[in-house]
C-alpha cells in the first residue's frame, strides 16, 4: 500500500511515506466533531493519491543546530502517485521527482 488513512477523534489523515526525508508524513482529508484546521483536497485513491495544495513539512533534521543549521524542510506536490520535490527542499531529492513508495509503519 502506497498510502492510508489514519482516523483521530478530531481527522480523517491521509498517511504516506516521504522517499526524501526516510519518514512518513500526513495530511488532513477530512476534520470531525467541529475540529478547525488545515485541510487537503484528496483524490481518493490509496494506490496513486493526488493532494491538494502542496505538502509543506519541516523538523528538526540530522544537522538541525549544528552550525546554527535551521529546521530540515520538505515542500512537495504529491500528483498521482508521484511526489515532487520542490527546490526549497533540504534533503537530496530537491528539485527532484519520485514515485510514492510502499508505506512501512515505523517503530515507536
Amino acid at each position: 500500500m502506497r498510502s492510508t488513512i489514519q482516523e483521530r477523534p478530531t481527522t480523517s489523515a491521509l498517511r504516506f511515506m516521504c522517499p526524501g526525508c526516510e519518514r512518513a508524513h500526513e495530511v488532513n482529508i477530512r476534520l470531525k466533531n467541529g475540529a478547525s484546521g488545515p485541510l487537503w483536497a484528496w483524490n481518493g485513491s490509496l494506490k496513486l493519491p493526488t493532494i491538494s495544495p502542496s505538502i509543506l513539512v519541516t523538523y528538526n533534521g540530522p544537522d538541525a543546530g549544528v552550525a546554527g543549521a535551521p529546521p530540515s524542510r520538505c515542500h512537495s506536490y504529491l500528483r498521482d502517485g508521484m511526489i515532487q520535490f520542490l527546490g526549497d527542499s533540504t534533503h537530496s531529492l530537491s528539485g527532484k521527482t519520485a514515485i510514492l513508495p510502499e508505506l512501512k509503519e515505523e517503530v515507536a
